[in-house]
């Protein structure tokens, strides 16, 4: 009777261990340790790079994570990713969430969560100024490079099924393989694009060519089932851009003044 019981008490130990863990909330979690774990890309300007002069990663995206970690009450702690480490970094908990150029797909919904659309952007090529190529459709049997990883792996092919698409570990090194002549083009978002051109020591040689060839709209990547969580980074969007400090993060990077100047012509999903 005795063993029975102790068996008995056991196992209702494990059952209330096991149901402290599934009702852990992220969110307090976050409070808890006073910090926010945002995976940003590292070379990926504007959004996300290494300031030469400090030596400390910034960028669009950086400044993000600064706003959301102060909206919860939090420090920003910053942990670089690429396009193949930011999903996985985000499902096994490594990081709390991914501000880190990631378009919202419905098949990625599948592995982690999404916020609303903090950024949009289209997808195009990168083409030297004086060369053949003009448009996506010009690519017919040469080779692109893009990230491993990366939506515009899948998108260039469906543009254009008769190119070859080589995946490097990022977009510089991609652009390397443009400038020494292995691959015929650079394709991904117009923005990242517009960072690798602005960022070479002879931008003029380079030009972002052709139409649109998909719609890219940035989403943060967070845990899935974390509602709370999903909730006050969804609050501090709104906040951010009903405020007009969206606008001024924005224009920091993006504006006329910049060296990437993008015009801010789409509105964020707002709540009332």
């Amino acid at each position: 009777m005795l063993k029975r019981l102790i068996c008995m008490m056991v196992v209702v130990s494990f059952v209330i261990g096991l149901a402290a863990v599934a009702s852990a909330d992220r969110l307090e979690e976050i409070k808890e340790r006073g910090t926010l774990i945002c995976g940003v890309k590292d070379a990926v300007v504007p959004f996300g790079f290494v300031d030469e002069k400090t030596n400390q990663i910034v960028g669009f995206d950086v400044d993000m994570c600064d706003y959301i970690a102060k909206d919860i009450g939090v420090k920003p702690e910053l942990k670089p990713v690429t396009s193949a480490t930011r999903i996985p970094m985000v499902s096994q908990g490594s990081i709390d969430l991914a501000i880190a150029t990631m378009t919202h797909k419905f098949e990625r919904d599948d592995v982690i969560d999404f916020s609303i659309t903090y950024f949009m952007d289209g997808q195009k090529i990168l083409v030297a100024k004086d060369g053949d190529v003009k448009s996506v459709a010009d690519l017919a049997g040469k080779k692109v490079g893009t990230a491993k990883g990366s939506t515009s792996e899948k998108n260039i092919k469906d543009a254009q099924p008769d190119c070859t698409v080589i995946s490097f570990e990022g977009y510089p090194q991609a652009f390397l393989a443009l400038k020494q002549g292995k691959v015929a083009a650079v394709t991904t978002d117009s923005t990242i694009l517009l960072g690798l051109k602005n960022s070479d020591e002879n931008p003029d040689s380079w030009v972002i060519a052709g139409d649109f060839i998909s719609a890219e709209p940035y989403g943060i990547g967070l845990p899935e089932n974390e509602s709370n969580f999903r909730d006050a980074v969804n609050l501090a969007l709104n906040k951010m851009w009903k405020s007009g400090d969206y606008e001024k993060i924005y224009n920091k990077w993006f504006g006329k003044d910049s060296k990437y100047y993008l015009p801010l012509d789409w509105k964020m999903e707002l709540w009332p």
